[in-house]
C-alpha cells in the first residue's frame, strides 16, 4: 500500500482545495517523493533533513513546517497509492458493499504501473529501508492505520445500511491485503508484479469476509 496526500474521506461533497492549499500539498509531496528516494538510495541514517530540503527546493525552515522528524518526510507519497482506489471504490454503487471482484479491481488498478512506475520501485526501496529503520516503519504503520480508516469512512457512505462489524472486518482485511503484498514484493523473494500480489491477497483476504452472516 503500497500503499498509499492523506486519507481520503468519505463519498461527499466538498468545497473545492484553495491555490495555496494545492500548492501546499505539492510542495509537500515533491517533499515526499525526495526523502523517498534518498532513503531508498541511500538508507535513512546516511540522508540529514538539510539534504532532503535542499534537494527539494526549499528551505529547512519550511521542511520542519510539514516534518516533524525527517521520516515523516515520506508519508504522503506512502499515501498517494491509497487514494487512488479509495475514489475508484467511493464511486461505486450506493447500498451495498463492494464485491470481491469490485475491491480486486481497484487494487490492481491502484498498484499497475503506468506514468508512476518509478514511484513503485522508489516505494520498494522505501519498504526494504524500513526494516533497519523504526521511525519509519512507525509511519509506513500510521499510512495504513489511516488507510483502513478512510476505507472505513467510504464503505459507511456507500452503505450506511450494512452490518457495522462487517463494515469493520471488511476495512481491515483490505487494507491488510494491499499492506501484506507491498511489503511482499518489496521483500525481492517474488517474482510477482504488486498488481497480482495484491489480487491474490485481497482474493484470500476479503472473500471469506464476505461471507460472514451477522443474523448467522
Amino acid at each position: 500500500m503500497a500503499a498509499p496526500q492523506p486519507a481520503a474521506p468519505a463519498p461527499q461533497l466538498g468545497a473545492r482545495p484553495t491555490l495555496a492549499q494545492r500548492r501546499k500539498a505539492q510542495t509537500r509531496l515533491e517533499i515526499a517523493r525526495t526523502a523517498a528516494r534518498l532513503f531508498a538510495e541511500h538508507g535513512t541514517a546516511a540522508v540529514t533533513a538539510e539534504q532532503i530540503a535542499e534537494e527539494s527546493g526549499v528551505g529547512l525552515r519550511t521542511f520542519y513546517r510539514y516534518c516533524r522528524i525527517k521520516e515523516d518526510a515520506v508519508e504522503p507519497m506512502l499515501s498517494t497509492g491509497a487514494s487512488h482506489w479509495l475514489d475508484m471504490l467511493a464511486a461505486g454503487p450506493r447500498g451495498r458493499l463492494p464485491t470481491p471482484a469490485e475491491f480486486e479491481a481497484a487494487a490492481v488498478h491502484a498498484l499497475t504501473p503506468d506514468d508512476q512506475g518509478r514511484e513503485l520501485e522508489i516505494t520498494r526501496g522505501l519498504l526494504r529501508a524500513m526494516r533497519d529503520d523504526p521511525a519509519l516503519r512507525a509511519v509506513w504503520h500510521r499510512v495504513n492505520l489511516n488507510g483502513e480508516q478512510a476505507l472505513l469512512d467510504v464503505l459507511t457512505g456507500l452503505a450506511p445500511q450494512s452490518d457495522s462489524l462487517q463494515r469493520r472486518l471488511t476495512a481491515a482485511a483490505a487494507a491488510g491485503a494491499i499492506r501484506v503484498a507491498l511489503e511482499e514484493w518489496a521483500t525481492g523473494d517474488t517474482a510477482d508484479s504488486p498488481a497480482v500480489l495484491v489480487e491474490r491477497t485481497m482474493r484470500e483476504l476479503i472473500t471469506g469476509i464476505t461471507r460472514y452472516d451477522p443474523a448467522g
